[in-house]
C-alpha cells in the first residue's frame, strides 16, 4: 500500500531542489562543457568549466531557454578585453559559443600579415614556442604558440598556423553596444570574423564569464564509464585551473 504522505513530500522535495538548481543556474554559476577546438590551447575539448552569471549582469539569455521576461540588461556590468565569455550566437539567439573578447564597442580590428590590429596599433605577440601539434576539429595542425599582449595589458597564449594561416581582413567597426570575439585557436575558429554567422556580439547576448575548469577529460581514449582507462583519459592536471 503506497504512503500518500511519503509520496507528497517526496514530490515537494524534488520540486525544491529543482527550484533552487535553477536559481543558482540562472544567477550565480552554470557548468559549461567544451566542444570543439576553438579556444585551444587554453581550453581543450572535454573541458567541464564553470561561467559566472552575475558577471555582466542579467538579460534574458541568463535563464534556460531566453524567456522574454525583461528587454536590456540589469545590474549590468561590462566586460574587460580579453575575457573568456560564454554567450548566446547573434544568427539564432540559442547556441552558445565560447569565445576571447577583443574589441570593445567603437574599436576598429583588423589583421595585416597575420598581426592583429587594434584601433591602428598592433598588438604584440612574443613567440614562446616553435613549431607544436594540436587539434582543429578532428585534424592536427601544426602551430606556433605566443604569448599576446593586449591595450590593457591582459596577457594570453594564442596559436597561429605557419602555413595558410588568416593573412589580411577587411577593417572591422564594433558597433555601440556590440563586441568582437576571437578564438585563441586563431586559424581554427568561427568568430566575429565571420560576420553572417557570429560577428558583432550584443551586451544584452553576453551570458557570464568563464573562471575555471573542474573537470576534464579526453573522449578519444576512452568514456567516464571506462574506469580502467581513467589514468589516461582523466586530465587531472586541469582541474580547478583558472581560466585566464
Amino acid at each position: 500500500m503506497f504512503n500518500k504522505k511519503f509520496i507528497i513530500e517526496n514530490i515537494k522535495t524534488l520540486f525544491y531542489a529543482l527550484i533552487i538548481a535553477l536559481v543558482i543556474r540562472s544567477l550565480f554559476i552554470q557548468p559549461f562543457y567544451i566542444p570543439s577546438s576553438s579556444m585551444e590551447p587554453n581550453l581543450l575539448v572535454g573541458d567541464r568549466l564553470f561561467v559566472t552569471k552575475y558577471s555582466y549582469g542579467y538579460s534574458k539569455h541568463s535563464f534556460p531557454f531566453s524567456p522574454p521576461i525583461f528587454k536590456g540588461r540589469i545590474m549590468s556590468n561590462a566586460p574587460n578585453r580579453g575575457d573568456v565569455v560564454v554567450f548566446k550566437t547573434p544568427a539564432d539567439n540559442r547556441t552558445d559559443y565560447i569565445k576571447r573578447l577583443i574589441g570593445l564597442p567603437g574599436d576598429t580590428i583588423r589583421f595585416i600579415d597575420s598581426n592583429l590590429y587594434i584601433n591602428n596599433s598592433e598588438v604584440l605577440k612574443s613567440k614562446i614556442l616553435n613549431k607544436q601539434k594540436i587539434f582543429c576539429g578532428d585534424k592536427i595542425i601544426d602551430v606556433f604558440f605566443f604569448e599576446e599582449l593586449l591595450p590593457n595589458s591582459k596577457k594570453h597564449l594564442t596559436v597561429y598556423m605557419k602555413d595558410f594561416t588568416y593573412q589580411n581582413s577587411d577593417i572591422f567597426t564594433v558597433p555601440a553596444d556590440h563586441y568582437f570575439f576571437l578564438g585563441d585557436n586563431r586559424d581554427c575558429s568561427k568568430d566575429s570574423r565571420f560576420l553572417s554567422s557570429v560577428g558583432y556580439v550584443h551586451k544584452d547576448n553576453l551570458v557570464g564569464k568563464a573562471r575555471f575548469i573542474f573537470f576534464s577529460s579526453d573522449k578519444s581514449i576512452g568514456s567516464f564509464f571506462a574506469f580502467w582507462k581513467w589514468n589516461k583519459s582523466i586530465r587531472f592536471d586541469r582541474f580547478f585551473k583558472k581560466i585566464d
